[in-house]
């Protein structure tokens, strides 16, 4: 019995423990002022930039702080990207990390050519 109820107590302070390590730095209010954030972030990318380039790009936001990160067509289309977050109400700063990736080559590749001697 007293074993029983040691290891109910331990089992106790390790849940309490748990709760209090996994709490977020942020408040409530706050928490809802970066969803916020993030969705006029997105509903704004969704009708400027499209719904390919719009799956691809993740938003995150702490703090009023955005971080942009995922693949885009253009230098164009990751500098529009990053004007659409600092335009968003309460952004404090935004972290572009949105990569350029190179245009896929043609199908075919390139010129035909024949082996030697036909």
């Amino acid at each position: 019995m007293k074993y029983s109820l040691v290891r109910l107590m331990a089992l106790l302070i390790s849940l309490s423990m748990a709760s209090i390590a996994c709490r977020p730095n942020q408040t409530v209010e706050g928490q809802a002022k970066d969803a916020k954030i993030k969705t006029d972030i997105k509903a704004k990318l969704a009708s400027d930039v499209g719904a390919a380039t719009l799956t691809a790009v993740q938003v995150n936001v702490t703090n009023g702080v955005v971080t942009l990160a995922g693949p885009v067509h253009s230098d164009e289309e990751k500098s529009r990207i990053e004007s659409i977050a600092k335009g968003a109400e309460g952004v404090v700063s935004v972290n572009n990390a949105l990569q350029v990736m190179p245009e896929p080559a043609p199908a075919g590749g390139g010129a035909m050519t024949t082996p030697a001697g036909r």
